[in-house]
C-alpha cells in the first residue's frame, strides 16, 4: 500500500538511456523526463502512478532535477507545467531558468 512510502527512503535514479531521472515504489514508476544539451537541461513531463500520488513523490523529483542542474552548471527549460510550478513556488531556483524559456517571473523570482 502507498501509506507506508517513507519520503526519505526513495532513491532518485539519473536512468540516462530513458533521459529521465525516476523513483521505483514496488511496481511502480513516477518519473521526470529530460533532454540534455551542453549548457541546458529541458524538463519535459513529470509522471506520479495515481496511487503514489500525494506523498511528496513528484516534489522530491523536481527538487533533485532542479538540485542536478545546479551542480552541473546548467540552465533549466521548464517546459513541464509541474516543474515550472515548483519553480514558481520555490524561488531560490528561479535563477536556473534560462532567460529565454518560461515567464519572466520564473526567471526573476517576482
Amino acid at each position: 500500500m502507498a501509506e507506508d512510502i517513507r519520503l526519505d527512503d526513495l532513491e532518485v535514479i539519473d536512468n540516462r538511456d530513458a533521459n529521465r531521472f525516476e523513483i521505483r515504489v514496488r511496481d511502480e514508476l513516477a518519473f521526470v523526463t529530460y533532454r540534455r544539451n551542453d549548457s541546458t537541461i529541458t524538463y519535459i513531463h513529470t509522471e506520479v502512478p495515481p496511487s503514489l500520488e500525494g506523498h511528496g513523490i513528484a516534489a522530491k523529483l523536481a527538487r533533485h532535477a532542479l538540485d542536478y542542474a545546479r551542480a552541473n552548471g546548467l540552465e533549466v527549460v521548464p517546459m513541464c507545467p509541474y516543474v515550472a510550478s515548483y519553480i514558481e513556488r520555490h524561488p531560490e531556483y528561479a535563477d536556473l531558468v534560462h532567460p529565454r524559456a518560461g515567464p519572466k517571473e520564473l526567471r526573476d523570482g517576482s
